[in-house]
């Protein structure tokens, strides 16, 4: 029979307010996102029918523009947040771990930056 007091043990085993800041991120996003969708279906339901010089009258307007590449960068950062809980959660070799949390936000990045590239070619009509 251990002496030793159950708190001891867990001592300097991590902090259990180091998840705290991930999951407050999540659910910011997630609100975050909620209103981003709104906007989305707003877009959409205005541009039906309309065709490409409309379009880009639209999204050349800088609150649509902004509002994309807000909807961009939040959707694919809620998305590496949810992977990195996937992976912690079912990946236990380290190795893998490391490449798939390279290869997820990477992927990202790239994401992130072909849509805004493409957000602006849009809006600025280049």
């Amino acid at each position: 029979m251990s002496m030793v007091n159950p708190l001891a043990k867990a001592r300097g085993h991590g902090s259990a307010k180091e998840g705290v800041h991930h999951w407050y991120a999540q659910r910011a996003s997630a609100v975050l996102l909620i209103f981003l969708t709104g906007w989305l279906i707003y877009a959409f339901i205005t541009l039906a029918g309309m065709e490409y010089p409309a379009a880009r009258e639209f999204m050349s307007q800088p609150l649509n523009a902004a509002f994309s590449v807000v909807l961009l960068v939040t959707m694919f950062y809620h998305a590496v947040l949810g992977l990195q809980v996937v992976i912690e959660d079912y990946v236990h070799r380290p190795a893998v771990e490391v490449l798939l949390y390279f290869i997820t936000r990477a992927g990202a990045l790239i994401g992130v930056a072909l849509g805004i590239i493409h957000v602006l070619k849009l809006a600025l009509g280049a």
